[in-house]
């Protein structure tokens, strides 16, 4: 008997939260209707596919390789990036420019996302600045492993 006391007693406490914070968060909408500005908001859902929350510009999303005035990829291939990195995720080829100014340039550049922990080593590291976290994506599914692998060798 008294364990079920204990079970109702907790489900009305937890009714009580829920109806609460509803009250609470309408009142504050219902305000807003009308005009009259408050201190608080009330709780805002945002409609994600369609609607997109602001990113700090601090904020780390997927790599990028920043292009040339030609349209190359600015990378020299220095293997700066892959030796720092701390998850061992990126993985870089060099291959010769036929360019005399450029001696390097990456054949291939993989991120692998399972292992990369975002902690933006990699574009610190870059001399020429070639290497960016300002993609602003922050969707990272895949269905295969294979899929998570982002091939940063073409602009």
């Amino acid at each position: 008997m008294i364990k079920a006391w204990l079970v109702v007693k907790e489900l009305l406490r937890g009714a009580g939260i829920t109806s609460r914070h509803f009250f609470v968060n309408m009142t504050f909408h219902t305000l807003r209707l009308f005009g009259i500005k408050t201190k608080r908001r009330g709780a805002v859902t945002i409609q994600y596919p369609e609607e997109r929350k602001e990113l700090s510009p601090r904020h780390r999303s997927l790599h990028r390789i920043r292009p040339r005035d030609d349209g190359r990829p600015s990378c020299v291939a220095c293997m700066l990036c892959v030796t720092v990195c701390p998850s061992e995720c990126i993985s870089v080829e060099a291959a010769e420019d036929p360019d005399p100014e450029v001696q390097k340039v990456p054949a291939k550049f993989v991120v692998d996302l399972n292992r990369c922990c975002f902690c933006g080593f990699c574009v610190e590291a870059c001399p020429v600045d070639a290497i960016r976290m300002d993609t602003g994506e922050i969707r990272l599914a895949s269905k295969t492993r294979a899929g998570l692998e982002a091939r940063l060798d073409k602009p």
